[in-house]
C-alpha cells in the first residue's frame, strides 16, 4: 500500500531544498548582488516558496544517481541542438517530405516525477510532442514531425531518456 499524502501537510521548512537553493541562487544572480538585504532576501524567498507551494507541488524527488543526472542534462541539451537543425531542415526545404507519425512509447518507470520529465523532455526537442500520459496502458503516446519508423523511435526513447530517468529516480 503506497502512503497517501496529506493534505494539511505543511511540508516543513526544507520541504524541498533544491527548490529552496535554486530560488536563492537565482534571486542573487537577478538582482547580481550579494548586499545583506539580498541575501536575506534569498534566503526567505527559499524557504518561504517551497512552503507556500508545497501541497501544489507534491513530495520532493529524491534523485539517486547524480553522475547520470549530468551526462543525461548534456544528452538531452544535445538531442535539442540536432533535432532544431532537423526541424530546421525539414521546415526551410521546400522539397522535403516528412512522415508524420503518432508513436506510442511502452513505460517501464511508474515514478510520477520521471514520467514528467520523459513527458517534457519529448515536449521540448523540436519535432515531437508528447500528447498522452496514457496510465491505462502504461505507455505515452508521441507525435513526431518526421518518423520512418515508429517502433525504432520508441526504442531510441526508451534508451535515450527513460532508462537514465529510471536510474536517477528508481
Amino acid at each position: 500500500m503506497t502512503p497517501r499524502h496529506d493534505p494539511r501537510d505543511d511540508g516543513g521548512w526544507f520541504a524541498h531544498p533544491a527548490l529552496s537553493v535554486l530560488l536563492a541562487v537565482v534571486w542573487l544572480l537577478l538582482r547580481q548582488s550579494v548586499a545583506p538585504a539580498d541575501l536575506i532576501a534569498a534566503v526567505v524567498l527559499g524557504l518561504v516558496v517551497p512552503r507556500l507551494t508545497h501541497r501544489f507541488i507534491g513530495p520532493a524527488a529524491n534523485p539517486r544517481a547524480l553522475g547520470t543526472a549530468l551526462r543525461f542534462t548534456f544528452v538531452v541539451l544535445w538531442d535539442i541542438v540536432v533535432s532544431n537543425v532537423t526541424v530546421a531542415r525539414i521546415v526551410l526545404n521546400p522539397a522535403s517530405a516528412p512522415k508524420p507519425a503518432w508513436v506510442p512509447v511502452p513505460l517501464d518507470t511508474q515514478h510520477p516525477t520521471a514520467i514528467t520529465l520523459l513527458a517534457t523532455i519529448i515536449t521540448t526537442t523540436p519535432g515531437t510532442v508528447s500528447c498522452v500520459v496514457d496510465d491505462a496502458h502504461g505507455q505515452i503516446l508521441v507525435h513526431a514531425l518526421d518518423c520512418d519508423d515508429p517502433a525504432e523511435m520508441a526504442a531510441q526513447i526508451k534508451q535515450r531518456y527513460e532508462r537514465p530517468l529510471m536510474e536517477i529516480f528508481g
